[in-house]
């Protein structure tokens, strides 16, 4: 799972489409989250490794950087959750989880099941 920083990181990157860390932490201090651009280049570092963000790297005035996008995560975010409820609440969980699920409309359910491509 994401923490708050890192979902705002996300959420930055996303309208950016791609950006290098310097173009994300301008988006972000735009939105009032003032943050250095160290811990900006940090968080998308370990957003990288995590899966949720590809990178590239671009000739730039002073060297080279990277720059990011956000990778179609949805899925692998889904699937991590459910893993996340395993591991919470172990077999107790997945029970409740499994009644949840047997009260979505069939249609939310088949949306679900496309969603995490489990049709």
């Amino acid at each position: 799972m994401l923490g708050s920083l890192e979902t705002e990181v996300m959420l930055s990157l996303r309208g950016l489409k791609e950006g290098s860390a310097r173009d994300v932490r301008r988006s972000l201090d735009g939105r009032g989250i003032r943050v250095a651009y160290t811990t900006v280049a940090t968080i998308l570092s370990r957003l990288h490794a995590k899966g949720f963000v590809s990178r590239r790297r671009e000739s730039c005035r002073g060297g080279e950087r990277y720059v990011y996008r956000p990778a179609e995560v949805e899925q692998k975010y889904l699937r991590n959750l459910l893993r996340g409820v395993v591991a919470m609440f172990g077999p107790t969980g997945v029970v409740h989880l499994n009644e949840e699920l047997a009260k979505l409309d069939p249609s939310e359910e088949r949306a679900l099941r496309r969603r995490l491509r489990l049709e």
